[in-house]
């Protein structure tokens, strides 16, 4: 924390410092941090692309999108132009281009073949920028057979002279004005060699970029805060940077053709439409170092001009666990950053006659406790590696059961920064208070989005500043804390070890001698599981590094996947997906490093059928599911009955609280005695979005008895969401002793899904003993599935402890496949034919007890006799008798 005590003093001042208020009090809009790392933990359409450091594919051609690199990346570039000459075409020449705009060079190596190589410097002979011949590829005179001439894109580039002079007398020639200005490219050059490049084919390099100068305002003292030499309209003073927040300006202003001005890649935007205030502490943020010496934030990204504007901003944000700020016109952006709050917000300064919704704790379905990413390992040849999972214990305790999603980073390169990330929008998803409040207009004026607040004890962020036509302002907050960002308890990335350099690509494209049989797997007391046993022969090659395995049961289409992570050991086994009395196919490939071509090999079938499942084995999953579910449905009840009541009164209590159009109230007193009725309708309309509300409320109360019976109804309409709601509830209580009936019904819908939910409550409490039952029905689509559960909880007890049964039923989808299932928690099942006859058949203290049984087929484990005289043995095939 103590790396951000400056940054919060610079946020609370530098960043919303002046009064811009008097301008325009046009409600401005924030993509605030909680929201957007929920939004895009749970996102459902795809991109179109991955966003990356890494640009993988040769492309061809002139139809290709104008492109470039902010930060540094590898790239295989888009091939351009290719010549050939000399004797027996001999000498060949390429020309990729790696990005548009003014780059700043190459990293010192490059990849061929699989391997990382050294670029080693080399006079230039011409115009390029840099030479480079790459390590190893040299003739027996030790003459480099492989070259590279570098051109940075800058503007006033002059032309490859010698590529100009080699292509004079060919029919394709290099063009004396093919400067190719503002466009950064190579010239391979290579020499034939058919012990370097015989076996192997033509070399497919990747080279590592250092992208774009990029202009950093800080360091212009032309501009209000800035103080150095560079200048906006002059690249020359431009610098190269992986700061997320100047690649985010740099994005927003454009990279501009150097003829016609036209916007090729951005969005054109001049700094008069931009929060400069707003990034200089946002880049400020990101250049501070953290307690391991580290930069706070860094990033690099390859975009294109056919890119999403929002897409390629996002990346950004998430490189700076930050968010995007339009305010009063101006586009800006907050840094994942602690602030200093503002104002402290008091109910002085909330009007009591305008509506207010807070909501201080998000449902289970909007919150994750298990979250999971990615990043571009440099090690690992920039690949994507996994970061190390985040969870806490305490969360998955809270939630019920494991919700588990990820969000990549792979704009990041370094696994600390990764790893912090990926910590901080795991916190920003689990605090997701959410409010709407009308504030005094003294209040309003003070304040603006991006800043943060204290209300009720918590800091809260300004995600949306709203003005009507009256100038009444209300606030949208989000919760949020300086804990968020604080570095304790957040482990450094993970290290990944390079991979070894390869003996011969060309050795196995897939494992030799495979096969597949059935088995099983023994467990406790003799019960076992179905599985399959892969085998194949261990493989002499240290670049497998896995054996991948795909298996389908025979007549069918659907297909699973495991793997090997040890290909030496030659055997692996797996119940994953394996289910009893089934025939299998099976077929493998391998995974190499470095990556190269790879076949599956011929299909494998199980000689047999696998073996029968024992029961134990299936039945603790099944009891780890319901059990789940039943404590879901405790909890739904706790909340269902706590909190009910005492919203619905609140309603009545603040009078006019939700903009009252039309009141009625009567009542009558003598002494103690009380009767009253009161109904109230309310509408609210603005800009985005409408509500009508219907409350009544009657009470009769003589002394300590007190009779009453709430009913309020909602219907509320936004561009994309339709809410309409109803909740009634009776009370009777005579000196604490309470009698309650609730009924709740909400149908919800908007883009993504439609929810109906029914509830009916009942309850009972006499001195200190209550009784409790809850009927829920509950019905989900979304593009995911459609689900529907009907359940039933009875709780009674004491305050020492209590007593649950009930059952639900259910649809739901797993693995994008509709199932059903229905299950019963009580001491005692009994199912009977009413007829004295016939005794029940019950199953109790984990016994099922029946007196007569008809089967057709039996499958099963072990058979014994009561007295322990006699046991089979099924699955051994063995009979026991004891004298």
């Amino acid at each position: 924390m103590a790396i951000f005590t400056s940054i919060a003093t610079a946020i609370a001042g530098a960043l919303f410092g002046g009064s811009a208020l008097a301008a325009s009090l046009i409600g401005g809009a924030l993509a605030f941090g909680a929201k957007l790392a929920i939004g895009k933990l749970t996102q459902q359409k795809q991109q179109k692309r991955k966003y990356t450091a890494v640009q993988g594919e040769i492309q061809f051609g002139g139809d290709v999108p104008v492109g470039t690199l902010y930060g540094v990346g590898k790239t295989k570039g888009q091939r351009t132009f290719y010549t050939k000459w000399g004797s027996g075409n001999k000498w060949n020449a390429e020309v990729f281009v790696l990005a548009n705009g003014w780059c700043d060079g190459l990293e010192p190596y490059v990849y061929i073949y699989g391997e990382k190589k050294a670029l080693v410097s080399r006079p230039v002979i011409g115009n390029e920028v840099a030479n480079y011949h790459i390590e190893g590829f040299v003739n027996g005179s030790g003459d480099p057979v492989l070259t590279i001439r570098f051109y940075d894109g800058r503007p006033g580039q002059l032309v490859d002279q010698k590529l100009v002079d080699v292509t004079a007398a060919l029919g394709n020639k290099w063009k004396s004005t093919s400067v190719n200005a503002g466009i950064c490219y190579v010239v391979v050059e290579r020499i034939y060699s058919d012990k370097l490049f015989g076996s192997k084919g033509r070399p497919e390099l990747e080279f590592v970029l250092r992208g774009l100068r990029e202009y950093d305002p800080r360091k212009d003292s032309t501009v209000a805060g800035g103080s150095g030499t560079q200048r906006l309209n002059d690249p020359s003073t431009h610098v190269y940077t992986k700061n997320p927040a100047v690649h985010r300006l740099n994005y927003q202003l454009g990279l501009r053709a150097l003829v016609s001005g036209r916007t090729l890649i951005g969005e054109g935007k001049s700094l008069g439409q931009i929060d400069l205030a707003t990034y200089f502490v946002a880049m400020n943020v990101c250049d501070t170092l953290r307690a391991n010496g580290k930069k706070t934030y860094e990033c690099s990204l390859f975009v294109s001009g056919d890119d999403d504007h929002t897409e390629v901003l996002k990346q950004f944000d998430d490189a700076m666990a930050g968010y995007g700020l339009n305010r009063r016109g101006l586009s800006g952006v907050i840094p994942g950053a602690p602030q200093i709050p503002v104002k402290d917000l008091t109910t002085a300064d909330i009007p009591v006659d305008r509506a207010k919704d807070v909501q201080f704790r998000p449902s289970a379905f909007e919150r994750f406790n298990h979250l999971s990413g990615q990043f571009t390992s440099i090690e690992s040849m920039w690949n994507p590696e996994s970061l190390k999972p985040v969870y806490v214990n305490a969360d998955i305790a809270a939630d019920g059961r494991n919700r588990q999603t990820s969000i990549d980073f792979l704009q990041v390169t370094d696994p600390d920064i990764a790893q912090y990330l990926l910590n901080i929008r795991y916190r920003q998803n689990r605090m997701g208070g959410k409010a709407t409040v009308p504030v005094s207009r003294r209040f309003g004026l003070a304040v603006q989005e991006g800043e943060w607040i204290t209300w009720r004890g918590k800091s809260w962020l300004i995600s949306e500043w709203r003005a009507d036509e009256r100038l009444r302002i209300t606030l949208v907050l989000s919760e949020t804390s300086a804990e968020i960002y604080d570095d304790a308890g957040i482990e450094p990335g993970p290290i990944v070890i390079p991979p070894t350099p390869p003996i011969n690509p060309s050795l196995l494209s897939t494992v030799q001698n495979f096969n597949v049989a059935v088995g099983m797997i023994n467990g406790a007391q003799g019960f076992d599981t179905p599985a399959l046993l892969f085998t194949w022969t261990p493989p002499d090659d240290p670049t497998i590094t896995a054996v991948r395995f795909v298996y389908q049961i025979e007549g069918t289409t659907e297909l699973f996947e495991d793997q090997c992570t040890s290909p030496e050991d030659g055997l692996f086994r797996t119940t994953k997906n394996v289910v009893s009395g089934k025939v299998y196919n099976a077929r493998a490939t391998i995974t190499t490093v470095p990556d190269r071509l790879r076949t599956f090999t011929p299909w494998a079938t199980t000689a047999q059928p696998t073996g029968l499942q024992t029961l134990l084995t299936g039945l603790q999953q099944l009891q780890d599911d319901a059990l789940n579910r039943f404590k879901e449905l405790q909890q739904e009840m706790d909340e269902f009955f706590r909190p009910r009541l005492v919203e619905l009164l609140d309603a009545f209590s603040l009078e006019g609280a939700v903009g009252q159009i039309e009141r009625q109230q009567i009542v009558a007193t003598i002494g103690d005695a009380l009767a009253q009725i009161t109904e109230e309708r309310r509408v609210r309309v603005s800009e985005n979005e409408a509500t009508a509300q219907l409350l009544t409320y009657l009470q009769a109360s003589l002394g300590t008895a007190n009779a009453r019976l709430i009913n309020e109804e909602t219907v509320r309409a936004t561009a994309d969401s339709a809410l309409a709601s109803s909740i009634t509830t009776l009370d009777a209580e005579v000196d604490g002793n309470l009698a309650r009936i609730i009924q709740e019904e909400t149908a919800r819908a908007d883009g993504d899904s439609a929810l109906a939910t029914s509830i009916s409550g009942v309850n009972a409490d006499f001195n200190g003993r209550f009784a409790q039952g809850l009927v829920k029905f509950e019905a989900v689509a979304a593009p995911t599935g459609v689900d529907a559960r009907f359940s039933v909880l009875l709780r009674a007890g004491t305050s020492q402890s209590f007593k649950v049964s009930g059952f639900y039923v259910e649809l739901y989808t797993e693995g994008g496949v509709q199932k059903s299932r229905m299950a019963v928690q009580a001491d005692q099942f009994l199912v009977t034919s009413g007829n004295n006859r016939h005794y029940p058949m019950v199953f109790e203290n984990g016994e099922l007890k029946l007196a007569i049984a008809n089967i057709g087929t039996v499958n099963a484990g072990l058979l014994q006799s009561l007295n322990g005289k006699m046991k089979i043995d099924l699955n051994n095939g063995t009979i026991e008798i004891f004298s």
